[in-house]
């Protein structure tokens, strides 16, 4: 498992606010959470933690992977 020490970025917003991870200098993350695919943007803003410096990646939104929208029934 790996330690905060070894994580480069975070994620800002959304159910994962605050969470550290190595970004890979991915541009897009998609999480399945729920049944939902949650999308995290990558920034060049920069959030300091417990003297370390991490790239934001802001959520912007969830979709379901069927087609429907949150809130919304499916078929």
């Amino acid at each position: 498992m790996s330690t905060a020490t070894d994580h480069d970025a975070i994620f800002v917003g959304g159910p994962r606010d605050g969470e550290l991870f190595d970004s890979n200098d991915t541009g897009l993350i998609q999480l399945e959470i729920g049944g939902l695919v949650h999308r995290y943007i990558r920034t060049t803003a920069h959030r300091d933690r417990d003297g370390r410096s991490y790239l934001v990646y802001n959520y912007d939104g969830e979709v379901d992977p069927r087609g429907a929208q949150s809130g919304a029934e499916t078929r």
